[in-house]
């Protein structure tokens, strides 16, 4: 598949070549996936309760059903985070969900920093995510190298240490 089709653009992370860089990024990433999924499930446990408290008191359409769109783009987005999988289209999601939060704490409170503090925090990783990529330790950039393997740079492959299980497969598969 070539380097530059929409497939692999989707999967592809933006590469900076640093180590620190790459391992915090990936910290982060898992960090936030696996804090965001309780907030899917408290939304579960009473969805009629979150419906009519957040929803329907910012005069949104269908509260009920946005209510379990933003319940399981929690429970199904933040892992896929966590895992550095879709990352892109999943990080999109929960940012929408953090935006749609944040105006709910304007709403309900102003521009007061502890309501709006944790929602913005996690819409500004979200949206970075959505913009980067998950980075070089993710299964989207190892989706990306088998899809082609000229996407990703000699020193991205060496630096998600690719190169050498690659060439071990390759050699135990010729023996």
């Amino acid at each position: 598949m070539a380097a530059n089709s929409p497939l692999v653009s989707l999967f592809k992370p933006n590469v900076n070549l640093n180590l620190v860089a790459q391992t915090t990024l990936a910290i982060v990433r898992v960090t936030v996936g696996i804090m965001m999924v309780h907030n899917g499930f408290d939304k579960l446990a009473d969805i009629e309760s979150f419906a009519n408290a957040y929803v329907a008191y910012l005069g949104l359409p269908f509260p009920i059903f946005l209510s379990y769109i933003a319940a399981y783009t929690e429970l199904i987005g933040a892992p896929l985070v966590a895992f550095g999988l879709l990352t892109r289209p999943a990080a999109l999601g929960l940012f929408s969900t953090m935006c749609v939060a944040m105006y709910h704490h304007i709403k309900v409170a102003g521009l007061s920093l502890p309501y709006l503090e944790l929602s913005a925090i996690y819409a500004s990783i979200f949206l970075f995510f959505a913009i980067n990529g998950a980075g070089l330790f993710s299964v989207d950039a190892v989706i990306t190298q088998w899809l082609s393997t000229s996407a990703l740079s000699s020193k991205a492959k060496q630096i998600m240490k690719l190169e050498k299980s690659l060439e071990a497969s390759a050699t135990e598969a010729k023996v």
